[in-house]
């Protein structure tokens, strides 16, 4: 996109409160994100993008009061490593947990995926006009860096314990889309670099790759050996925060047996949540409603001067909480969440496993798009999956006929223990109202043998496992667009092969 294009962008979307075109690239990791407006990057954190989950309808619901939920123990035994997307998210999800902690003497250690470098709009606010120079933005990263050392040091922790990685903000769900092999690597939107530019990260020069990024983590993980290890959550709607659940995952996968920690995923962006916003210590943090029932939670207490501490090093992320105090302030709760989606396991040639989210939400268009885009809203309603006669078979129900420019698009990602997970296969599944395209990253594949079977809301997609590599684990995705415009989104799943 040139620099004309991305000022239209931007003037549009101040105008209009909806997504830009590049809106799609940003979020579900296809390109630079180079018309980042004010506007966009508010819908986004609005949870704008539906990326709602794909869920097993046979575990029992979770019991309807926080106060009742399972509450996290530490012990003395304990060695906690906190990994955060971006500067500030280890306080948001984990400053009471951190603090608990320190007080008790268990080794700690935080890991930034980013130098939060990429976010225009709060250093707008900062420095009182943008911040587009790529170096000036490498400078903008360097200071949420020395946000990120004031703030822990306010919850006992020492710059020793902080690992900064460096990979780029709002760009790395597109090195694990895209940027594996002998694919180039990524080069940033804003900074403009493809590898690690910071002199004080982990490891200057590692390229904007997936492989770094899962070598990174896996030495981190193999050094530290946690017991209980808090991530980001697969169903936040800010891209690089599903990026470091998806490579933590594998990188997890690829320690077993030696390395099992407890994982704990926190959850920062989603649509509408948390709601009443605002600092409201006395009350509880709850999961969106949509999660309740879905996902075991468990809490962490965060009690009066421990919940002072987290404000307080929540305001030293000074150029955040200025852009962004409400939003920000809404994690001053009385608690810590945490929970993960259970893991799909499937049985070869058993029924399909039923998948679905809130049909609801697949039939209300978001108030940010366009009348044009709401009339064309095609949302997802039910998806199941099963393994039958060597073949993966995913079946999604859409609220209506695709049609017009509205698109759709399958993910599945293929792990086995003996073989590298970055050649795997990676699998991008491309559905038009009559065509499909199937891609491994965004090269496309001639002879896929994939099968797609199509009726009137209905599309039955058939992959044979020798095209995935015969997989015994798999991570997948879906989501529906129209042109560059994010519709639908339903978070990445865990699926687990028998090995019968």
């Amino acid at each position: 996109m040139t620099r004309s294009s991305m000022a239209s962008v931007c003037e549009r979307d101040c105008q209009r409160r909806r997504i830009g075109p590049s809106m799609r690239a940003m979020a579900f990791g296809r390109g630079p994100l180079l018309g980042m407006s004010p506007g966009a990057l508010h819908w986004l954190l609005a949870g704008g993008v539906a990326s709602l989950g794909w869920i097993s309808g046979c575990r029992p619901a979770t019991p309807a009061s926080p106060s009742s939920w399972p509450q996290l123990t530490l012990t003395a035994q304990d060695r906690v490593l906190v990994l955060a997307p971006h500067p500030d998210d280890e306080v948001l999800g984990c400053g009471g947990v951190i603090q608990q902690a320190v007080a008790m003497g268990v080794p700690v250690e935080v890991v930034f995926l980013t130098y939060g470098d990429n976010n225009q709009w709060s250093f707008l606010l900062y420095r009182k006009h943008p911040v587009v120079l790529p170096k000036a933005v490498r400078m903008m990263g360097l200071v949420r860096h020395d946000e990120a050392v004031a703030a822990d040091r306010l919850l006992g922790l020492s710059p020793e314990q902080l690992i900064f990685l460096g990979y780029p903000d709002f760009g790395t769900l597109h090195i694990w889309t895209s940027h594996w092999g002998d694919r180039p690597p990524l080069r940033s939107m804003l900074t403009r670099v493809t590898a690690v530019p910071y002199p004080n990260a982990r490891r200057p020069g590692a390229a904007y790759k997936g492989e770094e990024v899962l070598q990174d983590l896996t030495a981190i993980l193999r050094d530290f050996r946690p017991t209980k290890l808090f991530v980001s959550h697969p169903a936040d709607h800010m891209p690089d925060h599903a990026a470091l659940y998806l490579f933590t995952r594998v990188a997890l996968w690829d320690l077993e047996p030696a390395l099992r920690p407890d994982v704990y995923p926190y959850l920062v962006h989603f649509r509408r949540w948390p709601t009443p916003g605002g600092d409201r210590p006395a009350a509880w943090l709850e999961p969106p409603a949509l999660f309740q029932s879905q996902i075991p939670w468990t809490i962490a207490r965060v009690e009066p001067d421990p919940l002072a501490r987290k404000r307080a090093a929540l305001r030293a992320h000074r150029t955040q909480y200025r852009s962004n105090a409400t939003p920000l302030a809404s994690f001053l709760r009385a608690n810590e969440l945490f929970g993960d989606f259970p893991v799909v396991r499937l049985q070869t040639n058993a029924a399909p496993v039923a998948l679905a989210h809130d049909p609801r939400a697949s039939l209300e268009p978001y108030e940010q798009l366009s009348s044009e885009e709401r009339a064309a809203f095609i949302g997802i309603e039910t998806k199941s999956v099963s393994v039958e006669h060597g073949k993966l078979v995913l079946t999604i129900e859409f609220s209506r006929p695709l049609g017009g420019a509205v698109g759709a698009s399958v993910y599945a990602f293929a792990w086995r223990h003996d073989r590298p997970f970055g050649t795997m296969p990676k699998l991008h599944i491309q559905l038009g109202p009559l065509t499909e395209m199937v891609y491994d990253q965004d090269q496309p594949l001639s002879e896929a043998g994939v099968e797609v079977a199509r009726q009137l809301r209905r599309m039955t997609i058939r992959i044979p496992l020798t095209l995935l590599g015969g997989p015994e684990r798999l991570l997948t995705s879906a989501r529906t667009y129209l042109g560059e415009v994010p519709l639908d989104w339903v978070s990445w799943r865990t699926l687990e092969l028998s090995k019968q």
